[in-house]
């Protein structure tokens, strides 16, 4: 087993529904180590954070190959499983993806459906299974389990009648777990309800968005949540606070 090959293994059994693994969004080798050094054994790569870090926007305003510099500097920086959100695949083939994503050190992937290369069109449900399916064979023809977080955007973009948002979502998902995807991310804060029936529903862990500040593990955890990430959020905290300091010098 290679060395990669051990951390997507890793980053696999991290996510247990009921006590979720936490990866802190980090942009850069610094917030990398920061949050390695607090303690954390695994990370999740923000595309948001990454693109204000360098003054690029968000929604696929960076190119795969400018990502992929970024994840290199931070896989040097630690030694520990990254996963990286890679938006809706840049326009992409799923095996330049993959291989890409392997060759900078990366063991994990979020994919989402919203198309931001075609006027941020949502693919359909079985559009974005089949994406996820090709990852999925592009990554089976290594050596590396690369961890595929499927990404639905439904609510966030509130899409549709909210009366079924739920409904669809769960089938979105759901033949996105059948597709080969490891872990299910229907991204945006939800109540405690709609949260305790996409953990009990969909058939893989879940995803939780979580605010570095306002929210909490143990909380989290007891709505069966199996992995929290904090988007752009951590960046934007540390804005505030830098805001604040700053303020003292004007």
């Amino acid at each position: 087993m290679t060395n990669l090959s051990s951390k997507a293994t890793t980053l696999l059994e991290l996510h247990k529904p009921g006590d979720p693994v936490i990866l802190p969004t980090v942009w850069d080798a610094w917030t990398a180590n920061l949050a390695v050094s607090a303690g954390f054994t695994a990370l999740t790569v923000g595309s948001h954070p990454i693109s204000d870090s360098i003054g690029k926007s968000d929604n696929e305003g960076l190119t795969f190959d400018e990502v992929l510099t970024r994840i290199k500097q931070i896989t040097a920086a630690v030694d520990v499983p990254i996963s990286v959100d890679i938006e809706s695949g840049y326009g992409e083939d799923p095996k330049r993806l993959i291989e890409g994503l392997i060759d900078a050190g990366a063991v994990g992937l979020n994919i989402e459906d919203t198309v931001h290369s075609e006027g941020g069109r949502l693919r359909d449900a079985q559009e974005h299974a089949d994406f996820v399916g090709a990852l999925r064979a592009a990554s089976d023809a290594t050596d590396v389990h690369v961890v595929i977080n499927a990404r639905t955007d439904l609510f966030v973009k509130e899409i549709g009648d909210e009366s079924d948002r739920v409904d669809r979502a769960i089938s979105r998902l759901k033949l996105a777990a059948e597709a080969g995807a490891d872990v299910l991310y229907p991204v945006g804060f939800h109540s405690d309800d709609v949260q305790k029936r996409l953990t009990s529903e969909l058939p893989l862990p879940v995803n939780a968005i979580g605010h570095p500040v306002n929210s909490d593990k143990a909380t989290l955890a007891g709505l069966g949540v199996g992995r929290v990430s904090f988007g752009p959020i951590w960046q934007a905290v540390l804005a505030e606070r830098s805001n604040e300091i700053l303020a003292r010098w004007k």
